[in-house]
């Protein structure tokens, strides 16, 4: 079978090793004649991206960088890429990296036109509404990791710098114009951010086929999302340069950020506040809290994933599909506990508050309270 294929679900994606080389392409598909590529500072100096730079100078559509992103992206580098981005007169961004560029990148697009504070764009209600949408420049995404799938997202995830919260800045137009996914751009990827990223993709299907809406073109795509990672990221972390399996998990990673329009849930919830508190890797942090969120889940999601373990090919149904997620995280070098992660001294309150505050808990299947938030938090330090 041959892993290359042109998609429209939900955006114009090109897909398949080698693709990169159709980012003028892609360009001129969205519109975009002066592009302005937003990434991460590790990513600015490495070869990938100084290729993608010079492919697009050769077709004369120039050759600017922004790479002033934290790997939380926060208002502050939002602000310097809008300066960018205006100061250099440009028509359109070109999103590329993990999920601080491709966030990033999405946001300076948005926000580059409007008049509004930022956070008043925020996904609460109809606020999206507030934006005039013909401000929004036109994006092209470009992933070089396999698991936010922020490249087929209609937000960004950017932490409020003076309250170290995350905030989900929504509109319709966030959505790219074209995605270029290109599995060799992820070959240079180190085996933790692999894993971590891979993870992330793993956790965004787990927690839309565990959430109680009803969306069954969702449930089965985070099922097959679910099969992927479980079958190739394993291949991906012991040998980076198996292209398949990092196809595969760049589908992954698309199909769990698709399939979450569904919900996600307390993974997320946790995950967020401590990301933005102590700054660390969202994908691994995620993988910290899923073992104690399926548990707290089971009485409403355990008949499901019986049904998702046969088809996984796990024996024993839940509790079979929640051994081999422990499993995945040890074979992996994922930490069991925050304390792992470098996390010392957690302040309960304020994670408490982000995660019951955040839009995440509104998918998970059983209500998430103070009490038991507090008892979730207290198994994972």
């Amino acid at each position: 079978m041959s892993l290359t294929a042109n998609w429209s679900y939900p955006t114009a994606i090109r897909f398949g090793a080698g693709r990169i080389s159709e980012i003028a392409e892609a360009c001129a598909a969205a519109g975009i004649t002066k592009p302005l590529l937003i990434t991460d500072r590790g990513l600015a100096e490495m070869e990938i991206t100084t290729r993608t730079l010079d492919l697009l100078e050769a077709a004369g559509l120039g050759r600017a960088l922004f790479s002033d992103v934290d790997p939380n992206p926060n208002e502050k580098n939002a602000e310097a890429g809008v300066r960018a981005f205006k100061e250099g007169g440009h028509d359109g961004v070109v999103a590329f990296g993990g999920g601080s560029g491709l966030d990033l990148g999405k946001l300076v697009a948005f926000y580059a036109g409007q008049t509004r504070p930022l956070w008043d764009f925020e996904d609460i209600g109809d606020w999206w509404t507030r934006a005039d949408p013909d401000a929004i420049a036109p994006i092209v995404a470009v992933p070089t990791t396999a698991g936010t799938g922020s490249e087929v997202g209609r937000a960004s995830v950017i932490t409020n710098s003076e309250t170290e919260e995350k905030k989900i800045i929504f509109h319709p137009k966030f959505l790219p114009a074209q995605v270029i996914c290109d599995p060799e751009l992820t070959v240079g990827m180190p085996k933790t951010i692999t894993a971590g990223t891979g993870l992330d993709a793993f956790a965004h299907c787990v927690e839309a086929f565990s959430s109680p809406h009803y969306h069954p073109m969702s449930q089965g795509m985070a099922l097959e999302g679910m099969r992927l990672v479980k079958d190739y990221l394993p291949r991906a972390y012991a040998d980076g340069t198996d292209l398949e399996a990092r196809a595969h998990m760049m589908s992954a990673a698309a199909m769990g950020a698709t399939a979450f329009q569904k919900g996600l849930g307390a993974i997320h919830a946790l995950s967020h506040p401590i990301g933005a508190i102590y700054h660390t890797h969202h994908g691994t942090t995620n993988a910290v809290c899923m073992p104690a969120v399926l548990q707290f889940n089971r009485p409403a999601i355990a008949a499901r994933f019986d049904n998702a373990a046969a088809y996984l090919g796990i024996e024993g149904g839940f509790d079979g599909f929640c051994a081999f997620v422990d499993a995945l995280n040890g074979s992996l070098g994922i930490p069991t506990s925050l304390s792992g992660l470098g996390v010392q001294d957690l302040d309960m309150d304020r994670v408490v508050a982000g995660a019951l505050a955040d839009p995440s808990t509104g998918g998970n299947p059983i209500e998430m309270t103070e009490e038991n938030t507090r008892a979730l938090l207290a198994q994972i330090l």
